[in-house]
């Protein structure tokens, strides 16, 4: 039986694109239910400036809240931008956390002001520091597939990003389709150019959802050996940068799937829990929700079970 494992970014991702603000408490109360329905790893905020990207405001209280309720604290990731996020990550005691560089050097220009490869070696002394003190390290790549600016990456831009990751010593690289355009050809041939220099079980699908092929990708992912996906719990998120993208593949909805296919999770999930949680964040946030929580809800008959 194949197994996988789930990332849930709506915390962090998720949330930052939303235009609520939720408060301290109610984080940590989405992450705790999050938990409780047996989600491990689950990325919890961003220490980034509220000055830019003000959903984060607090992520340092909000992780310093959920390692208070007993979680642990190893899977708890926070996002780090830069020198400046990882002193105040190292503050808290963070044990995971998470960089990015993007493909496109249009899309990194918006998002930091800098070029891909300026932002590379930006991040590479964060990367080193970070090892040195013990934290471990996951690395995103942005816009694998399309950008809002430039159109269609090719892999050509993305091999060197991820390769560039994986000598700092991430212990694995997420890819992400940022605006959700992939189609299963552009990505199985994105993920044989990466698979010829970075292994398969070192890589994870960060998917959203914009025109309806995250779900595809995913069973092309595992077809190809990638066994770490992430997800929002009721599809939460969008992309700030790209008018009409919307959020991650939903959790409720990629583990339907995954059972589908006959996968093993790392660690049970109750379902039941999950699209509770997912349903209620959806009204606080105004989000469209999961397929699988609006089908299960409808209907008498249940053809999700409470745990995979």
């Amino acid at each position: 039986m194949t197994k996988v494992k789930i990332v849930e970014v709506g915390p962090r991702d998720g949330l930052q694109n939303e235009a609520k603000h939720l408060s301290v408490d109610d984080k940590v109360a989405l992450i705790q239910g999050l938990a409780e329905a047996g989600l491990q790893d689950i990325e919890v905020g961003s220490l980034v400036s509220p000055k830019w990207v003000p959903q984060m405001a607090n992520s340092d209280e909000v992780y310093q809240k959920a390692v208070a309720l007993g979680l642990d604290a190893e899977k708890l990731h926070m996002l780090v931008p830069n020198a400046r996020g990882l002193a105040r990550a190292q503050t808290i005691d963070v044990k995971t956390i998470a960089v990015f560089v993007a493909a496109s050097d249009s899309f990194s220009e918006k998002n930091i002001n800098c070029t891909v490869q300026e932002s590379i070696e930006g991040i590479r002394p964060v990367v080193i520091e970070a090892l040195e003190a013990g934290i471990r390290v996951r690395g995103y790549v942005s816009c694998v597939i399309g950008c809002p600016y430039e159109g269609w990456v090719d892999s050509a831009k993305v091999v060197p990003v991820v390769e560039a990751l994986f000598d700092m010593g991430c212990y694995e690289l997420s890819l992400g389709d940022t605006i959700g355009v992939a189609t299963v050809q552009r990505m199985g041939n994105l993920l044989d150019d990466i698979t010829a220099s970075v292994s398969s079980d070192r890589l994870a699908l960060h998917l959203h959802d914009t025109y309806g092929q995250a779900l595809l990708n995913v069973l092309l992912g595992l077809e190809k050996g990638v066994r770490v996906f992430d997800s929002s719990v009721a599809g939460l998120g969008g992309c700030p940068y790209a008018e009409g993208a919307t959020g991650n593949v939903a959790t409720e909805d990629l583990l339907y799937m995954l059972q589908g296919y006959g996968c093993e999770l790392d660690g049970a999930i109750d379902t039941d829990k999950l699209i509770e949680v997912g349903e209620g964040i959806r009204k606080v946030v105004a989000s469209d929700g999961s397929k699988v929580a609006k089908a299960t809800l409808r209907s008498k008959t249940r053809f999700f079970p409470k745990s995979i």
